[in-house]
């Protein structure tokens, strides 16, 4: 059964396409990675689902809700996590919580349970009244987490959900995720430029330019990048590129100071390489695709932090939407 589905969904702004007919379906319980550089329609796409603009044309549902026509229910449906805190520093764990439950009309018999019981979840119980000021930044990541599943949401969208913060504290917020995906069939929508984090995911969607290049599994991506990847760097790297073209017939790409390029077994055509090559090579070396490679393929760019635009617009969305 699919969560969330989208029909070519496009949206204008004057003459700018931002969103050029989308079409995709996110599966119940899945992780879904949505990538892309900065002004590829990204921001656009999540900002419709979340119901923060209209779409131009096409149609969406999330969790059987229109976007448009039912974006109250649809909020009820969703959850958020942001890239940066937006807890009220000043109040205590429990108290964000609360707070977040009154805006979100959930009873008082149920309220105080849930409170408690995603607080011993994200193992924050013991804190739970200290004020969040005092939090680090781990922890107030938690915290958010929490708030984004108070009210029982049947998708969570998480904006770089560990940004910032340390490899360890990281790996645990993973092990938070992973653990509601299992215990309750949640639906994990998120965006990450940590490409360790995307290989997390059941699928992946790459947007650029306002369209969808890839779909597939972390998997699936790699392979179709035709072979090992290649990273050289020449006394004349112009010069290399150019040979490359012109006697392999090869697309390279030239990125901070090195080229790169695909090949099928590249351990057998390296000496290959070696005995033909007339540009003067500094080094070289030979490794399997990752998703760095993939995204850059595709792009032409390497993925960058997501634009200032959506994280105020998502964090004003969180200010408004208990109202509506």
């Amino acid at each position: 059964m699919n969560i969330i589905e989208v029909k070519e969904l496009s949206r204008k702004f004057g003459k700018l396409t931002a969103v050029d007919k989308v079409s995709f379906q996110v599966a119940e319980g899945e992780i879904f990675g949505f990538l892309g550089p900065n002004g590829a329609g990204k921001t656009t796409t999540i900002n419709m689902l979340c119901t923060l603009l209209n779409p131009t044309s096409g149609s969406a549902t999330i969790n059987g809700f229109d976007i448009v026509r039912q974006r109250a229910d649809v909020r009820c449906s969703i959850g958020l996590v942001f890239q940066e805190p937006t807890l009220d520093e000043y109040l205590s764990a429990e108290q964000n919580l609360r707070f977040h439950a009154y805006a979100y009309g959930i009873p008082a018999n149920i309220r105080e349970k849930r409170i408690t019981e995603l607080l011993e979840l994200v193992e924050l119980a013991e804190r739970r009244k200290s004020k969040v000021r005092t939090f680090s930044g781990g922890m107030k990541r938690r915290l958010e987490i929490a708030r984004g599943l108070l009210h029982s949401p049947k998708v969570l969208f998480m904006d770089e959900p560990t940004l910032g913060l340390d490899p360890q504290t990281r790996r645990h917020i993973w092990d938070y995720i992973m653990t509601l995906r299992q215990q309750n069939r949640l639906t994990i929508f998120l965006t990450t430029h940590y490409m360790d984090e995307a290989e997390n995911c059941d699928r992946i969607s790459i947007i650029d330019h306002g369209q969808i290049i890839a779909l597939d599994t972390p998997d699936r991506l790699k392979d179709a990048m035709g072979g090992d990847v290649v990273t050289l760097k020449a006394a004349n790297n112009q010069a290399a590129a150019e040979e490359l073209k012109a006697k392999f017939g090869l697309s390279p790409v030239l990125q901070n100071g090195n080229i790169t390029f695909s090949i099928p077994q590249g351990e057998k055509f390296l000496p290959k390489l070696m005995e033909n090559f007339q540009t003067q090579l500094v080094s070289i070396g030979i490794r399997r695709p990752t998703l760095d490679d993939v995204f850059l393929k595709l792009t032409g760019r390497a993925i960058r932090d997501n634009e200032a635009g959506e994280k105020e617009t998502m964090r004003s969305f969180m200010m408004r939407r208990g109202g509506h």
